[in-house]
C-alpha cells in the first residue's frame, strides 16, 4: 500500500486493524462516572475504609469515669460514718470527747488488746496447744494424759487465776510442786516474804492491788506444751507460753490501758515415785524462767509494776526485744542478756 510516498506492508496493516478493533491493552481508558464517585469518596475519608468483618469497640464515655469517682466518694463517706474514731486517728485529730485512745488506735477499756498481735490470740488456756498422749517412760498413755492435764492446770493456777493476779498467794499452784524438792521449797519460802532478784514472778503472775488491776477479765495467750522421756524414765513436760495482761491504774477512774507481757518457759518432771523421792500427784521443777515486758525492770517487789504513758521514761540501751515474737527460742532470746539487762521492748 502506498500512502504519502511511503508503503506499509499488508501484514502490518492487517495487524493494526485487528488491534484497533480489539482495543490496545496499553491504551488508557476514561473512568466511568461511578468510578469517579467512588474515588472522590475515598479521598474525602480520613482513614482506610472499614472491612465488612471489621469490629470497632465502643468508645468510652466520660460519664463512666464520673460514676466511679462518685462511687468512691460515697464509700469514703460511709466509712467515716461507721468508724469516725479511726479516721480522726489517722488524721491526728482528737474528737474532744475523751476517746483519744480509740481515735489513735491505742488500747481502751472496751478493746484492751487493740493495736497488738494479741488482739487475734485466743483467751486463757484456749491459746495453749496440747499434744496427744502416748505411753512414755514409766507412764501409760492414760497417765501421760493426766500429767498433761495437770501441767495445764498449773499454768492456769499460776498465771491466769484471778485471785493470784490480784496479788494473793498461789496456793493451788504451789500444791502441785513436789514438796520434797528442797531447792524449790527454799525458793518459795523466800520469794513471797523477802523477794529479791529471785522473786515469785519467775513462776507466778501477780499485780499489786494498790497499784494496778486488770482491765477486764480476759488474758490472751499463745504457746504450747510438749513432752518427752527424761531422766530415769520420767515424763518431762515443757511449757512455753506468752501471757498478755491488760491493766489500768488501781486508783482513780483512769481509762488508760497498759499491757504487761510475760513469756514463761517451765520444765516439769513427772518422776517415777519408785526411783525419785516425790509426793504422788506432784512434779519436780527442772527449770523455770520468764522474760517480761513492761513489768518493771529490776523489780524486786514480787509484783509486776507496769508503766503508764505519763510515767514512761526514755528507753534504755538494752537489747531490743519484741515481746510478741515467738519464732525465737528462749535460749536464743536470753543467751546474750545478763541478769541486769531487762531488754527494751519494741512494743507492748
Amino acid at each position: 500500500m502506498d500512502k504519502g510516498g511511503s508503503s506499509i506492508p499488508d501484514e502490518e496493516w492487517e495487524r493494526f486493524l485487528r488491534e484497533a478493533e480489539a482495543g490496545s491493552p496499553g491504551a488508557p481508558e476514561e473512568p466511568s462516572a461511578r468510578a469517579r464517585m467512588v474515588a472522590q469518596r475515598l479521598r474525602d475519608e480520613p482513614g482506610p475504609p472499614r472491612g465488612w468483618r471489621t469490629h470497632e469497640p465502643p468508645r468510652r464515655r466520660a460519664g463512666k469515669a464520673r460514676y466511679v469517682v462518685g462511687l468512691l466518694v460515697v464509700v469514703a463517706l460511709l466509712f467515716v460514718a461507721l468508724d469516725p474514731g479511726r479516721v480522726t486517728g489517722w488524721l491526728g485529730f482528737d474528737d474532744g470527747g475523751g476517746s483519744t485512745a480509740a481515735a489513735s488506735g491505742q488500747p481502751s477499756l472496751d478493746d484492751p488488746f487493740k493495736g497488738s498481735p494479741a488482739e487475734h490470740w485466743a483467751a486463757g488456756t484456749a491459746g495453749i496447744t496440747m499434744p496427744s498422749a502416748r505411753a512414755t517412760g514409766w507412764m501409760s498413755e492414760k497417765q501421760v494424759s493426766e500429767a498433761l492435764d495437770s501441767s495445764l492446770a498449773f499454768l492456769s493456777d499460776s498465771s491466769l487465776d484471778p485471785a493470784v493476779l490480784r496479788g494473793e498467794r498461789p496456793v493451788k499452784a504451789i500444791a502441785a510442786l513436789n514438796p520434797k524438792q528442797a531447792d524449790v521449797q527454799e525458793y518459795l519460802a523466800k520469794a513471797f516474804d523477802a523477794p529479791d532478784r529471785e522473786n515469785p514472778l519467775t513462776l507466778f503472775s501477780r499485780f499489786d492491788p494498790s497499784y494496778a488491776r486488770l482491765a477486764g477479765d480476759v488474758i490472751k495467750t499463745r504457746g504450747g506444751i510438749t513432752y518427752r522421756e527424761g531422766e530415769s524414765g520420767a515424763v518431762e513436760v515443757t511449757a512455753d507460753v506468752t501471757f498478755v495482761y491488760p491493766v489500768v491504774r488501781a486508783a482513780g477512774d483512769s481509762d488508760e490501758v497498759a499491757r504487761t507481757i510475760a513469756r514463761r518457759e517451765i520444765v516439769m518432771s513427772w518422776d517415777d515415785p519408785a526411783k525419785v523421792l516425790i509426793e504422788p500427784g506432784t512434779f519436780s521443777l527442772k527449770s523455770y524462767r520468764v522474760d517480761s515486758a513492761n513489768g518493771g525492770c529490776s523489780n524486786t517487789t514480787g509484783y509486776f509494776r507496769p508503766e503508764f504513758a505519763k510515767e514512761r521514761g526514755p528507753s534504755d540501751d538494752g537489747t531490743k526485744v519484741d515481746p510478741y515474737e515467738r519464732g525465737t527460742s528462749m535460749d536464743e532470746r536470753m543467751r546474750d542478756r545478763d541478769a541486769s539487762d531487762c531488754g527494751t521492748a519494741t512494743r507492748t
